[in-house]
This record gives structure tokens, sequence and C-alpha cells, in this order.
């Protein structure tokens, strides 16, 4: 598989056009400080655009991709074994980026203040729960203010989908149709972002100062640096306990091209066959790789969930908040198992985690320009992670459904 120079930049593009707006808007907002106000409706029209097709999107994918879990493979143990292990590489992998962030701060000098409660209540635990995964009525679910909810109602339509069975094949072809008539949606709207975050970030320039800078320095600064401790270390711990030091060497040696593609797609999809070549030469069984691979270029991000935490991290300086306490520490675990289910396997990630930030943590609307910025920057080494982290969980799977002797039974090294 060849990955030209022409190639790389087709599939960086979008990156490449959206820093060129916001280097532009930065520019801007630095030369005319807070008068660049007058240009803020231009950066309101996108991020309102966004925020209303985001809704219906995320209802059509989970949906359909729920009511098509026949399709995608086998289930019983392998299938189980298979959410064990994603589920904890990527809880795993968000803890470790929260221990980071609690040893390296990121300090921000802008301290901008949020709205106060207006009520002076601080609502209970339960209540916060209960306003967070429930809605009291359907029409909220409609609101970015209900987004868990939604995701909560998705999952239930997508089942129901799938247990009536023959009945419910045309609900099924709707649902189906509708992902990806909103898929194109937000492809559309997203070649407007270069306009409207680089208005917008020349808002947040123009109006609160420089130091902002400062603040995305530091989160890819640690982001970066931790990035590239969990692929080396991690990744060869979890190859460790599939299968010992064998394990590890043929993990390495089979993992540059799928890593290669990843860096040069920018794409957890586009580097499937890539992964599905090297998990064979790991020696996992086409049973395990073929349900493995494909679902977890959609369902398993490490890459994700660590970015789920810097950018969390980085708004929490920006406005003031504690990433401390047992109530955020669980939100922020959640935040990141749910940013990493739900964002798709394609490039930019349809920027979804930011709208459960945002949404989670009741977060101003300027934090959202923030986090898409944030997104796009850590956005290569994310997918590193992302795809090149399929294949260890599937050696990790293949450890639990066949025991320690698959190693020995299966396991080449190429010389």
């Amino acid at each position: 598989m060849n990955i030209s120079i022409k190639n790389i930049f087709k599939n960086y593009r979008s990156i490449v056009w959206l820093l060129i707006g916001i280097l532009t808007g930065s520019i801007i907002g630095l030369v005319l400080g807070k008068k660049v106000e007058i240009i803020k409706p231009l950066g309101d029209i996108f991020l309102n655009l966004l925020f209303t097709s985001v809704i219906p999107l995320i209802f059509f994918a989970i949906a359909s991709s729920i009511a098509n879990i026949e399709q995608m493979g086998k289930f019983g143990k392998v299938m189980g074994s298979m959410l064990l292990v994603f589920a904890f590489t990527t809880l795993l992998s968000a803890f470790l980026m929260i221990l980071g962030v609690k040893l390296f701060p990121i300090v921000d000098n802008l301290n901008l203040t949020m709205a106060e409660n207006p009520s002076g209540k601080i609502p209970t635990f339960g209540e916060q729960a209960t306003q967070l995964l429930t809605t009291t009525d359907f029409y909220e679910l409609l609101s970015r203010k209900s987004m868990l909810a939604l995701i909560i109602f998705s999952i239930l339509v997508g089942t129901a989908t799938l247990k009536a069975g023959k009945a419910g094949e045309k609900f099924k072809d709707f649902i189906n149709a509708g992902n990806e008539v909103f898929k194109w949606v937000i492809s559309l709207i997203m070649k407007a972002a270069p306009i409207g975050l680089g208005t917008y970030f020349a808002y947040l320039i123009g109006v609160f100062g420089p130091e902002l800078f400062g603040s995305y320095a530091h989160s890819l600064a640690l982001y970066y640096c931790f990035c590239l401790i969990y692929f080396f270390v991690m990744f060869s711990f979890y190859a460790w306990i599939a299968g010992g030091n064998r394990a590890v060497k043929s993990y390495w040696s089979n993992n540059v091209l799928p890593s290669l593609t990843a860096l040069g797609t920018c794409s957890s999809v586009a580097t499937i066959p890539a992964n599905m070549e090297a998990a064979e030469n790991m020696g996992v069984s086409k049973s395990i790789s073929d349900v493995t691979i494909p679902l977890g270029a959609t369902l398993h991000k490490d890459g994700s969930s660590i970015g789920s935490v810097i950018k969390i991290g980085l708004v929490f300086a920006i406005f003031g908040k504690n990433l401390s306490g047992i109530d955020v520490v669980f939100t922020t675990l959640g935040v990141a198992v749910l940013t990493s289910i739900v964002e798709g396997g394609i490039p930019n990630g349809g920027y979804i985690g930011e709208l459960f930030i945002v949404t989670a943590f009741r977060l101003p609307i300027e934090a959202l320009s923030v986090l898409m910025v944030m997104a796009t920057l850590i956005d290569p080494m994310a997918t590193l992670l992302n795809a090149t982290g399929d294949t260890v969980a599937a050696m990790m799977i293949s450890r639990i459904t066949e025991g320690k002797n698959w190693v020995n039974h299966k396991l080449t090294v190429d010389a």
C-alpha cells in the first residue's frame, strides 16, 4: 500500500484549510482587537447550523448502527470479550490522562467566568444524573442540552428495531437513509468551518487576548507527549498481556504499515485493510479479526478518549473550573467513553465529542470553538492511537477467547 505525498495532502486538506482559517482569524483578532466583535455573527451562524444538524445525526447514527448489528459479525464469547477489552483500554487511557492533567495542570491567565446559577440552588447528584440522562417530554430530546438523553433514546430505538425483525425492516431502511443524509448535511456544513471557526477564533483573540495561545501550547505539548508514551509503553504492555514477549515483538514488527496508514489518511476506517493484514500476521484468527477490526474502527478509540480529557482540562482552565471531585471525574470518564463509541471513524470525527463536553459540563457556547480547534490540532495523533489500538485489542481478545496457548499455535514473527 503506497501512501504518496499527494494523497497525504488530499486527506489532510480539510485540516490545512481549517488551520489557515484559524490563523487568519487570529491575525485579524490581534490587529482589530475588540472591534472584531462585528464579525462574530458569522461564527454564530456556523455553530448554530452545526448544533441543529448534529442532533438528528446522532439519533440516526446510533439507532441505525444498533439496528444493523446483526450484520456486523457473530455474537457470543468473542463479542463479549471484545466489548470488555474496548471498555477497559478506553477507560484506562482516560484515567491515565486525568492523572497526567493533575500532575501537569494546564494554567490559564484568562479566567473567564461562567454564568451563575440564578436560583442559587445546587442540585444533588441524583438530580444532576436525572437531568443529564432523561427528559420529561419528547420534544426536549431535540435540544443539544439533552444530548445524553438523546443517546439513550437512540439506543432504545435501535434495539427495538433490531428486535422487531422483518416487521421493522421499513423503519430500519428509514433510519439507515437518515444516517446517510445527515452525514452529508454535516459534511456540507463543515465546508464552511474555515470561515466559521476562523471568525469565532478572531473574536476570542480580539476580545480575550493572545493568552489563549499559551493554553493551547501547554495542552498540545502534554497531549502529544502523553500519547507517544501511551503508544509505545501501553500498547507494548497490552501485547505482553496477550502473549508475552513474542506477542510484543510480533505486534511492533507488523504495526508499521497501519501506523503510517493512520497518519497518512487521518482515518480509522481507511486503516482497516492494513489492520486486517497486520492482525493476520500477528496470528489473530479471522473469526476474531473480522469482528474486532471493523467494529474497533467505530467503537474503540483510545486516542479520542485521551483527547476528551485534555480538551476538558483546557476549557476548565479557561473558565476557571477544577478537574477534581468524584462527580467531575466520573463525568469525564463517561464523556470519554461516549466519545469513543459515538464518533465515527471518519476524518475529524464529526466534532460530536465537543458537543458532549459542552452539554455534560454545562459550558457556555464560547467553549465549543475552543474545543473544536483543539480537536483539529490533536486529530493526527488521536487517529494513530485509535487505529493501531485495534490490532493489539484483537490480540488481547485472542488471549481471552482462545487461552494463553493461542500465541504458541498461531503467532508468527516475520524475520
